[in-house]
């Protein structure tokens, strides 16, 4: 091996927890002991410059760019690799502005659009019918894709408590399930707010053809226009919005909640956490997520009793967001060739990297997710059972 190439081995020897194969050219290295998990093909070795810089970029471009192969299943060479990732390394002073960006509302507004807005054609070739964009709950181990998203929002409605007529805000609504599944079922009265015009021009479409214009509407809004936009709520739930919130803004995101919310409201929160605060992962930063931070849990509990958000139920859906991205990518899978015409071959190599690597680290307790229910202050005329 030429002295790169040896330098890479050498770099790879700390991820050792579970035994792999490196193949530069015509030679191999085993990195760990024991039989080899799976195989990593180097086409070309990528730079020590780059892997000291960022571990997760230099590896991330190397897969996206065909520089580097996995052989076998690329889920089990991650779900066996990102447990390591607290071995990466990262230079956070060189990648200052990638990872700590603005939190201006110009600036999220962009980061949103540039995820959300690559098109609904995209996200409807591998989401279900319902077009959830977040973790399902699988009751049953032989529930589909789309009955795991239809349980999901039964459950975050029942914990809801919902009654007849009353209001109920959704932060980040998407492209609307949940409240179009409110309306009908409980016959609530809803407000979505979005920064994606595109789901906003679907959820429109959605609200026509379930005939429910007296009920929904949907508003291109930040959270933070929400105190001065003079609208009460019952109840306001939130899935998957508050890892795009930035960690400095998380206390006025819940005093933004707070401001809407009538005294005794429910309030559910739903998002991707962590064990302990982290700046997050430059790869996903630079490529899917631009400006993403994953909150812990107890950072935002602590944050919550500052605005007497009484914590009534915390529940953990970790591997139920593994399954669901694993459901993902074997849609992903079924479509890339239309992904590839769509976007090309670098994109879709992209994604399903993504789609992986975020449920192999879900399955390594990297990330979790956590469903909170708060009441706004104090309530005494909820049932005292938790399984109401």
């Amino acid at each position: 091996m030429n002295l790169e190439a040896k330098a890479l081995v050498t770099f790879l020897q700390k991820f050792d927890e579970h035994p792999f194969t490196v193949k530069i050219g015509d030679e191999e290295a085993q990195i760990g002991e024991g039989k080899s998990e799976f195989t990593v093909v180097f086409n070309k070795v990528p730079s020590m410059k780059d892997l000291l810089t960022s571990t997760s970029i230099a590896l991330g471009e190397a897969y996206m760019d065909r520089d580097m192969e996995i052989e076998g299943d690329l889920y089990h060479a991650l779900n066996m690799f990102m447990g390591q990732m607290g071995k990466f390394s990262t230079d956070q002073k060189s990648l200052k502005k990638l990872i700590f960006s603005s939190l201006s509302k110009s600036n999220q507004s962009k980061e949103v659009s540039s995820h959300y807005d690559i098109g609904n054609d995209f996200y409807k070739l591998w989401l279900d019918e319902t077009l959830s964009y977040s973790c399902g709950y699988f009751k049953n181990p032989d529930d589909t894709l789309y009955q795991a998203q239809v349980n999901k929002v039964d459950r975050i409605l029942e914990k809801l408590y919902l009654q007849k007529d009353m209001t109920l805000l959704d932060i980040g609504c998407g492209w609307g399930f949940l409240l179009i599944e409110a309306a009908k079922k409980y016959g609530i009265k809803g407000v979505g707010i979005t920064l994606s015009k595109e789901q906003k021009k679907k959820f429109e479409e959605r609200i026509v053809e379930e005939g429910l214009e007296g009920q929904l509407k949907v508003e291109l809004m930040d959270y933070r226009d929400l105190p001065k936009s003079g609208m009460k709520f019952d109840r306001v739930v939130s899935v998957g919005m508050l890892e795009h919130v930035g960690r400095d803004n998380y206390d006025l995101f819940m005093r933004s909640v707070k401001e809407v919310m009538e005294p005794g409201g429910l309030f559910l929160l739903h998002y991707i956490s962590a064990l302990q605060e982290h700046p997050g992962d430059a790869w996903i930063k630079k490529y899917i997520f631009p400006g993403g931070v994953i909150p812990s849990l107890r950072e935002i509990i602590n944050i919550a009793g500052d605005h007497r958000f009484y914590t009534l139920d915390v529940e953990s859906l970790r591997r139920h967001y593994n399954k669901t991205l694993l459901c993902w990518n074997k849609n992903f899978q079924e479509h890339k060739d239309e992904v590839v015409e769509m976007f090309g071959d670098r994109f879709a190599r992209m994604w399903e990297l993504y789609l992986c690597a975020c449920a192999a680290t879900f399955m390594n307790g990297i990330i979790d997710l956590h469903q909170i229910l708060f009441t706004n202050d104090v309530n005494n005329d909820l049932p005292m059972t938790r399984w109401y």
